[in-house]
């Protein structure tokens, strides 16, 4: 992801180590367990969505309460960010510029990016909701399970996810407004790292970037296919070899 002031083209494709104190190495027949079982389960239950929304009306603010699973986050449409009518007549760049600087060093993630990568992730997420990122830390890395229900993208841990299913507290809450998507060509992304214990401002923003990068890539596109239709198929290996992470 490129700084907001320069509209998203294509979100980043190269993994980027992170350092942390917390190591985590997952191993195979974990994760096998949750793609084989639980996983292959959920991902066909028409049901989920409201499950999904069990994780909170989405939005930015973020209380300690919250961190424990059981306070809600409030919505926060973007007229509450941003005054809309005043910013309507400027261009993309401006507006991108300003929304990055807002978010810089709040707490939040900031960025945008071209309408039409929107609607192919917005297309693709619609048929495959679910998929997993490793994020590297140090010597090992955690795996981290998605869920995008545009306009919002959510992420906990995998082994939050496989103890308490859709009553895990997400770590990370992405919203897209689209309310430029027509005049300027650009959506707006924000997101909100309502565990930063569990994960740092830098994490969530690669973890944005790279899960944007499987749904508008037709390549990495592929595996999201394999991980939502044909999980027996899914192999773990595949994602690493895909962000360059070693096979641990």
């Amino acid at each position: 992801m490129r700084r907001a002031s320069r509209i998203i083209s294509l979100p980043a494709s190269n993994f980027i180590a992170h350092a942390s104190s917390s190591t985590c190495a997952v191993n195979k027949h974990s994760f096998t367990t949750l793609t084989a079982q639980q996983n292959h389960h959920n991902l066909h239950q028409q049901s989920f969505p409201g499950d999904f929304l069990k994780w909170g009306s989405l939005g930015f603010f973020r209380t300690s309460s919250f961190a424990t699973g059981f306070a809600p986050l409030k919505p926060k449409p973007l007229g509450s960010i941003i005054d809309v009518e005043r910013v309507k007549d400027r261009s993309a760049e401006d507006i991108a510029s300003a929304w990055d600087d807002f978010h810089l060093g709040r707490g939040h993630i900031g960025a945008s990016m071209k309408a039409n990568l929107y609607h192919l992730l917005e297309h693709r997420a619609a048929e495959c909701r679910y998929f997993v990122i490793p994020l590297w830390r140090g010597g090992g890395y955690t795996t981290m399970f998605a869920q995008v229900q545009t306009p919002h993208m959510l992420f906990t841990g995998l082994e939050d996810y496989k103890a308490r299913g859709t009553q895990a507290a997400p770590y990370f809450a992405v919203t897209y407004y689209n309310e430029f998507a027509e005049s300027k060509d650009m959506v707006l992304i924000r997101g909100d790292v309502v565990m930063p214990s569990k994960l740092s401002d830098s994490e969530a923003k690669w973890l944005l970037e790279t899960t944007q990068s499987f749904y508008v890539n037709d390549t990495r596109y592929k595996l999201v296919e394999r991980f939502n239709r044909q999980t027996h198929d899914f192999e773990f290996k595949d994602v690493l070899q895909a962000l360059e992470i070693p096979n641990l």
